[in-house]
């Protein structure tokens, strides 16, 4: 999408105090729904990690992660948290969950090589979760019946906001379309992903994109995937159609963790063999970690889909560049 993208005739019906008020609405509600429906019990989680221990989140492959030295420990180096996909999964084994628990936590990050827009900011906050699961539900169905779980919970989650506020309509459809990354390409052979994203999800209101991370017949993937969390034939994005920027905005990304096997699979073909030897992935390898499904559920970006903002900003604090903030002040976008 464009750097800064301001809707005609774009007004916010709530001012910076009740947008504030409205956020802790969303959130309290939400949280407690999906930690219900998913048996999941709230934990605490780590602001920053040991770089050798292979627990940080690598994205895409390609991001900076922010790091520090600390001055008690002789200048040991600390590296931020991108996200807690992996430390969910040793967490479960390290507190002692059982198959059918799990736990969420907040995950604060910052993403210091974020390209900021409407949507995207430095700074990400979301729901991490993570629960046990066993090796015969590693399939498209354990997957599915999740996938269905969240988005009850955000449909639930709109019609209470629509109580709530006049302004809000609900505008997420009863179901949720479920396909396939070469599903969507056949589709759509001739656009790039994120075109497709957001001509299914225009037509269809609330998408589940699976299997991202592996290339398709056109030789190209989908979208990046780190390899050694999500099961690139087992994961999904929750993406809705969002007609106050008239976008395609993913609410959630999930999948069920890799197994000995897809580790190796995919280690192998992201050309990141190095990684074997680092305490996770060993931990897998060696079949020591629970079998697990698990995902992310973005704060800000729920509060601004159900609140109906133009600019995550407005749901969140962050830093901006000038010129964005100025694009925003002249047309009475009010960042907080």
């Amino acid at each position: 999408m464009e750097k800064t993208m301001i809707p005609q005739n774009y007004h916010s019906e709530l001012n910076l105090h009740d947008t504030q008020i409205a956020i802790k609405t969303v959130k309290d509600f939400f949280q407690s729904l999906i930690a219900e429906r998913l048996h999941l019990a709230r934990v605490s989680a780590p602001l920053f990690v040991d770089p050798g221990s292979g627990l940080n989140d690598n994205l895409n492959g390609v991001e900076r992660p922010v790091t520090f030295d600390i001055k008690e420990q002789n200048g040991r180096e600390a590296e931020v948290v991108q996200s807690l996909a992996k430390w969910k999964r040793y967490a479960l084994k390290k507190y002692g969950f059982s198959y059918g628990e799990g736990l969420y936590t907040d995950m604060n990050a910052i993403r210091r090589d974020e390209t900021t827009d409407n949507i995207h900011s430095v700074f990400v906050d979301q729901w991490d979760w993570e629960k046990i699961i066993k090796k015969e539900e590693r399939n498209l169905n354990t997957l599915k019946d999740v996938v269905k779980t969240v988005y009850k919970c955000l449909r639930k989650t709109e019609k209470y906001m629509a109580i709530q506020y006049d302004y809000i309509e609900e505008i997420l459809p009863h179901d949720i379309f479920f396909i396939t990354t070469q599903e969507l390409a056949d589709m759509f052979p001739d656009n790039t992903p994120k075109e497709r994203e957001y001509y299914i999800a225009k037509a269809k209101g609330a998408v589940c994109i699976m299997k991202i991370g592996d290339t398709l017949e056109n030789g190209e993937p989908h979208d990046g995937r780190a390899p050694d969390y999500d099961d690139w034939s087992l994961n999904a994005d929750i993406i809705v159609y969002y007609p106050v920027l008239d976008i395609a905005l993913e609410l959630s990304s999930m999948g069920i963790r890799v197994d000995r096997d897809a580790l190796l699979y995919q280690l192998q073909k992201s050309g990141c063999e190095d990684r074997i030897n680092l305490p996770f992935q060993q931990a897998i390898l060696n079949e020591e970690l629970p079998y697990t499904i698990g995902g992310g559920i973005g704060q800000s970006r729920i509060c601004m889909f159900f609140l109906r903002k133009a600019h995550i900003g407005e749901v969140q604090s962050s830093l901006w560049p000038e010129e964005m903030v100025a694009l925003c002040e002249e047309h009475g976008v009010q960042l907080l």
